[in-house]
C-alpha cells in the first residue's frame, strides 16, 4: 500500500495550539454533526455531550481541546474560522448558554457536557474521544467514538486504519528504499516524485496554487510572530521572544562593521515566531504537527534568506520533498506525540526539513534520505512532557534548536555522496519501536518529565 500523503493534506492550515488536541477534535465534532444533519436527527437533539480519554484528557484544558469540540459542533473548521471564536467557545460559557449545533439547531450547553477521562485508554489510540447526542429519551440518538490521530487526521472508530486512496497514484512507494528505487528507475528527484502522486490528484494548476496557499500561510505566520510581543495565554508567564530576537538582529545589521554569521539566529526567530503564535491559539499550518509547526517554515525561510538563487520554485520542491519524506513516517510510524512522544513530532518535523533542504541544495536523492535520516536519529527517544499542558515549555525552544539540526544535518549530507550505514527506513521503524517501548507519561500526558518538575507560578 502506498505511503503517500497529498501535501494539501499533510500541511493544512488550521489553529493552535495542537493539531492532535485541537484541530483534530474539532474536525471531529463538526463530522459528528455533519452526519447528524445527513442523517435527519439534527432537530431531534437536546444535548451532546463529549468524554475525552487518555491524552486528550489529560492535557485537553492545557490544549484547549473542550474549545475545539463545541466549536466543532457549532460547524466551524480550523481552516477558516476565527481562532478567537474556538478560544472562547467552552472556556467562556456561562450558565443558561446555548450552542448552534451544525451552526443552526440551538441546543442548551454547559461547561459539564465535556467529560475527562486522562486514566482511560482506549485501544484505537491515546488520542480519543466520544460524543453522544441525546434526545428526551433515557437512549443516546446517536454516539461515535473518534480518534485523533495526529497532524490533525481523524479516523472514526470502526473506519479503516489506513484508507485506500481514491486516486490511483503513478509513482507509489512504501518505503525509503522504494522511493529512492523510483529515483534511480525515473532518473528524478524525490520532489518529482511527489509532484507525479500530486498532480494526479490535484491537477497542476491546482497543486500550485495550493502548495503557494500553504507557504504563503506559513509566511504569515512567521511575520505575525515576528512582530507581536507581550506574554503567551496559559499562566506560565511565559513571554514572547521573536519580536525582540528580531529587533536585535535588525539592528546590528545597520551596523556598517559586522563581525558574526546572523543567518542561524534568524533561523531560531523565523521557529519561535510561529511556535508562539501557535502557543497563543493563532493561526499556523500543521507541519506535520502543530506542536513541530515552527520547523519547516524556519528552514524554508532561511532557504529564502540565505541561499543565493532561492527562488518560489524551489519553495514548491522543498514543500513536495518534505511531505515525500513526512509521508513514510506517518505511514511507518506515527506523527503524534500521544503515540510516540516528541520524536515523532519534532524529530519527524526535523527529517522532513533537512531532506527538503538538502534537495534545494542540490542533493541527490540519497543525500536527502542520507540528511532526513540523520536528523530523525538525533531525536530517537525524545518524550513529550509538556509543562501545564501547554505547548510552549519546552515546545517552542525545541522548534527553534531542530531548526537548526534540520540545517546541520542537510549540510552534513552533502559532504557525503549519499552512502550511509543506517537508512531512513531503519531509523523510522526505530522510532516506532522506541514510541511503543515509552512509558505514558512521557507522551504527551504532562505526568512525567519536565511537566512534573517544573514549579508552575
Amino acid at each position: 500500500m502506498t505511503a503517500y500523503v497529498s501535501a494539501l493534506d499533510l500541511f493544512s492550515i488550521g489553529i493552535g495550539p495542537s493539531s492532535s488536541h485541537t484541530v483534530g477534535p474539532m474536525r471531529a465534532a463538526r463530522d459528528f454533526a455533519d452526519r447528524l444533519v445527513a442523517g435527519g436527527r439534527l432537530a431531534d437533539v437536546r444535548r451532546i455531550t463529549c468524554t475525552l480519554y487518555g491524552s486528550l484528557g489529560a492535557t485537553g484544558l492545557g490544549h484547549g481541546t473542550p474549545d475545539a469540540v463545541l466549536a466543532g459542533l457549532a460547524g466551524l473548521r480550523p481552516e477558516t474560522c476565527n481562532p478567537q471564536d474556538v478560544r472562547s467557545a467552552w472556556s467562556h460559557l456561562e450558565e443558561g448558554d446555548t450552542l448552534n449545533l451544525a451552526g443552526t439547531h440551538p441546543i442548551p450547553v454547559g461547561k459539564d457536557d465535556v467529560g475527562f477521562e486522562p486514566r482511560t485508554r482506549l485501544p484505537g489510540h491515546p488520542n480519543a474521544l466520544t460524543l453522544t447526542a441525546w434526545s428526551t429519551d433515557a437512549l443516546p440518538l446517536s454516539e461515535e467514538t473518534y480518534y485523533s490521530i495526529g497532524g490533525g487526521f481523524i479516523r472514526r472508530d470502526g473506519d479503516p486504519v489506513r484508507p485506500v486512496s481514491a486516486v490511483p497514484q503513478p509513482l507509489a512507494y512504501s518505503s525509503s528504499v522504494e522511493l529512492l528505487a523510483l529515483c534511480d528507475e525515473q532518473g528524478i528527484g524525490i520532489d518529482d516524485v511527489a509532484r507525479a502522486n500530486e498532480e494526479a490528484i490535484h491537477g497542476q494548476v491546482g497543486l500550485d496554487a495550493g502548495l503557494d496557499a500553504i507557504w504563503n500561510a506559513m509566511h504569515v505566520c512567521v511575520e505575525a510572530g515576528l512582530n507581536a510581543d507581550g506574554i503567551l495565554p496559559g499562566g506560565l508567564g511565559v513571554t514572547r521572544r521573536a519580536a525582540a530576537i528580531r529587533h536585535q538582529l535588525e539592528e546590528y545589521e545597520r551596523q556598517p562593521q559586522r563581525e558574526r554569521d546572523t543567518s542561524t539566529e534568524w533561523l531560531h526567530a523565523f521557529a519561535l515566531a510561529v511556535n508562539e503564535e501557535n502557543a497563543s491559539g493563532g493561526r499556523v499550518v500543521t507541519a506535520p504537527t502543530n506542536g513541530a509547526a515552527g520547523i519547516i517554515p524556519a528552514v524554508g525561510h532561511y532557504y529564502l534568506r540565505f541561499v543565493p538563487g532561492a527562488d518560489a520554485a524551489g519553495i514548491r520542491r522543498y514543500l513536495l520533498t518534505a511531505v515525500a519524506i513526512g509521508s513514510l513516517v506517518k505511514a511507518n510510524a506515527s506523527i503524534s506525540g500521544a503515540e510516540g512522544g516528541c520524536q515523532a513530532e519534532v524529530g519527524s518535523a526535523c527529517a522532513m526539513a533537512s531532506g527538503a533542504l538538502c534537495a534545494v541544495l542540490g542533493g541527490t536523492p540519497r543525500q536527502v534520505e542520507n540528511a532526513a535520516e540523520i536528523a530523525m536519529e538525533h531525536h530517537l527517544g525524545l518524550t513529550c512532557d509538556p509543562v501545564g499542558g501547554l505547548v510552549q515549555v519546552p515546545c517552542i525552544e525545541r522548534n527553534a534548536i531542530a531548526s537548526s539540526t534540520a540545517v546541520s544535518a542537510a549540510r552534513l549530507a552533502l559532504h557525503g555522496d549519499g552512502t550511509h550505514l543506517v537508512s531512513l527506513d531503519t531509523v523510522i521503524e526505530t522510532m516506532r519501536q522506541t514510541g511503543l517501548d515509552m512509558m505514558t507519561k512521557y507522551k504527551e500526558t504532562s505526568e512525567g518529565g519536565l511537566a512534573v518538575n517544573v514549579v508552575e507560578c
